[in-house]
């Protein structure tokens, strides 16, 4: 094969697999803000609703986030092959300080709908194994959870299911993690009654200047977190194959 051949063709699958990423990255961030959103809508916080963020439409969370959910996910992809980027939902400090269960609520909403996605990406994966469009790896890792059996656009489903449901995993246990800002920290006072979430909304508040700090410890323990959970979320998938193990 022609070398400046092999090349172009390497870099068009690159671009094809970033595509696919972007895609599965826009759907994912725009349903974890909608989520949020609808909670706060349904709790009585219409911040975020009439700022548009209660929708699928991905257009108004790119309006309010232009560099989190466009710029930093292309530049992230183009320098170190993964995408990361971020998005928000507005809502009102006052609405959380009154009631401070729902906001909890709220905050749970988000890591709710990337597990939802997980699960919905999961299902599609075995229908494709069972249709014989897809079939198991010979090794599983984030962007090969399934392949295909056929070349064309059942390769494109394979990767894009498998980049769905791995990145909604991810966003989900790091959007959990207990510590500010992470909606973890806010989903604490759904396990407290109406007095202490009300007082432990009231410290949230207080750590919102720390929320850098916060975003660093986060990210240094994610990955020892993760990986046995990656790890069990494959064995779950595909129980007595041993891609978890």
């Amino acid at each position: 094969m022609d070398r400046g051949f092999a090349i172009n063709f390497m870099n068009a699958d690159i671009l094809i697999l970033g595509v696919i990423w972007y895609i599965a990255f826009l759907l994912s961030t725009t349903c974890h803000e909608a989520a949020h959103a609808l909670a706060a809508k349904l709790g009585g916080d219409l911040t975020a609703f009439h700022g548009g963020q209660a929708s699928l439409d991905p257009i108004p969370h790119i309006r309010r986030e232009p560099f989190g959910m466009v710029v930093f996910p292309i530049l992230s992809y183009a320098v170190g092959g993964w995408m990361m980027g971020w998005a928000s939902a507005p809502y009102d400090p006052f609405w959380a300080r009154q009631h401070p269960r729902r906001a909890a609520w709220m905050s749970l909403a988000g890591p709710g709908a990337n597990f939802s996605l997980a699960i919905l990406a999961a299902l599609l994966i075995h229908v494709g194994i069972f249709t014989g469009f897809f079939t198991y790896p010979a090794s599983a890792n984030f962007t090969h959870i399934t392949v295909a059996t056929m070349p064309g656009a059942a390769e494109g489903a394979a990767t894009f299911l498998s980049v769905l449901f791995s990145l909604n995993l991810l966003l989900g246990v790091f959007n959990l993690l207990p510590v500010p800002p992470m909606d973890g920290f806010g989903a604490i006072g759904v396990f407290l009654g109406e007095g202490a979430a009300g007082r432990f909304q009231d410290f949230g508040q207080k750590l919102r200047g720390y929320s850098m700090i916060g975003l660093l410890i986060a990210w240094r323990v994610f990955g020892p977190i993760f990986t046995p959970i990656f790890a069990l979320a494959l064995s779950a998938l595909y129980p007595g194959h041993g891609y978890g193990s």
